[in-house]
């Protein structure tokens, strides 16, 4: 539902029910005399208490609680705990165990990115209300969207037990490591993965994006040999470097009116940006060499870095990487020794960050001589980037004030999507409201 303009030169949109976000919220955006008053994400379903669920539990109970937290990145949870705990409690991995964890990784990306660029994001760019609409014009680009996302999902069924909840992750390893021969059926997909994904950032550099630059203050792992997704040290694009676990040290959660997630600001109050397009600016050296040449290719790496209308091609970059680099890692695999390594508890502070397909999702927990849960804090990628997306949304609204009602309410919801936000991480949104006073 719309509701018109309430006096000559305010704004007043209710939109109820937006399409191609998981979840439910409000937005309320208002606007006098051209100026934008007020910006904010109201985030109103229950809080779901997860990091009281996994007090009193040991760290594999843990594990495997906390992927229920999301169905679509929930390697990203696991493998928060996995190396938290290992670091605790001294734990090396075997070399082709590490090897498999980025194999599993890389096909959550895949799955995550396919959904968001063809699913959710597409539309907007082509001028479809959903992805149903624009397979009726563009079968064939829903197709390889498709296609791409079952390669993702099946590289999690092979490696995690299941394409969603994967039950195989364990501190220490897998509970069951592949043969060779488990991994020779993917080969084939990636490879058909690799050529799709060229051809989406190909697709996705033919687009035409809004007009809409700013500086962000980027946030993302840096790993010094690879692109980060479960290891490395917390970097950002004004100069800081620090180990993943002082993540507290620089940043904090606080609660805002209106709203059931926490929202993250630096300790001195700046907001900033996680995700693709935090990882590409920061880390594009670290890009597997097929992803690099197709970002230079498509001329879109200052973009990626000032528009965030442009995170779809992050995302198609991180698609090419990540299929290349699982194609490589089928390719090179040797069985491990151990599956999963042993471990001995020990009491102290579990902290480790992974890079979710939205951005850095960081675990702190603390445990007894038993290795048991005595708390727990879980900081979703969503939650973080919520500051950002309400400072874009106040930088931008007032550049759409002069087009019709329902192409600025368009193009105010393209802006929220395209940070993808993970809803059932940190709660759900989003209705839109845009008033006058």
């Amino acid at each position: 539902m719309q509701r018109a303009e309430t006096r000559p030169g305010d704004r007043h949109f209710d939109v109820e029910g937006i399409a191609r976000v998981e979840g439910e919220g409000t937005l309320r955006l208002r606007i006098g005399d051209g100026e934008v008053r007020e910006a904010r994400l109201s985030i109103f379903e229950a809080p779901r208490y997860f990091e009281q669920l996994v007090v009193g539990r040991s760290p594999d109970e843990v594990l495997d609680i906390v992927t229920r937290i999301c169905g679509i990145c929930p390697v990203a949870y696991q493998f928060g705990v996995a190396h938290a705990f290992e670091d605790l409690f001294g734990v090396a991995i075997d070399p082709s165990v590490r090897a498999l964890r980025r194999l599993l990784y890389a096909g959550e990306w895949i799955e995550s990115h396919a959904l968001h660029v063809y699913m959710l994001h597409a539309p907007d760019f082509l001028g479809y209300e959903s992805a149903i609409g624009m397979a009726r014009d563009h079968r064939e680009l829903v197709e390889q969207g498709l296609a791409l996302k079952k390669t993702g999902n099946r590289i999690m069924q092979v490696l995690g037990g299941r394409p969603i909840h994967p039950v195989s992750v364990r501190v220490g390893g897998f509970s069951k490591a592949p043969r060779r021969a488990d991994l020779e059926p993917l080969r084939g997909p990636l490879e058909e993965a690799v050529r799709q994904s060229v051809a989406t950032l190909e697709l996705v550099a033919s687009l035409d994006a809004p007009t809409f630059e700013r500086e962000p203050l980027y946030v993302s792992l840096r790993h010094p040999t690879e692109y980060p997704m479960s290891e490395g040290r917390l970097v950002s694009s004004d100069g800081m470097e620090v180990p993943i676990q002082n993540w507290r040290d620089l940043f904090a959660e606080e609660h805002h009116e209106g709203s059931n997630a926490l929202h993250a600001r630096t300790r001195d109050g700046r907001v900033y940006q996680l995700g693709p397009a935090a990882r590409v600016t920061l880390c594009a050296d670290q890009l597997h060499p097929l992803a690099k040449e197709a970002l230079a290719s498509s001329g879109l790496a200052e973009a990626i870095a000032r528009n965030p209308y442009w995170s779809i091609a992050a995302r198609a970059v991180e698609l090419i990487h990540a299929s290349a680099e699982a194609l490589q890692i089928v390719e090179d695999y040797r069985e491990p020794a151990v599956a999963c390594t042993p471990w001995t508890p020990r009491a102290g502070v579990a902290a480790w960050g992974t890079e979710a397909p939205r951005g850095l999702c960081w675990h702190r927990y603390e445990v007894d001589e038993r290795g048991f849960v005595t708390a727990a804090q879980i900081v979703p990628p969503t939650s973080q980037n919520q500051g950002a997306i309400e400072r874009d949304l106040a930088a931008f609204a007032p550049s759409v004030l002069d087009l019709p009602h329902a192409q600025a309410t368009v193009r105010l919801e393209q802006l929220i999507r395209s940070y993808d936000p993970c809803i059932s991480c940190a709660t759900h949104f989003l209705d839109l409201t845009i008033e006058g006073d």
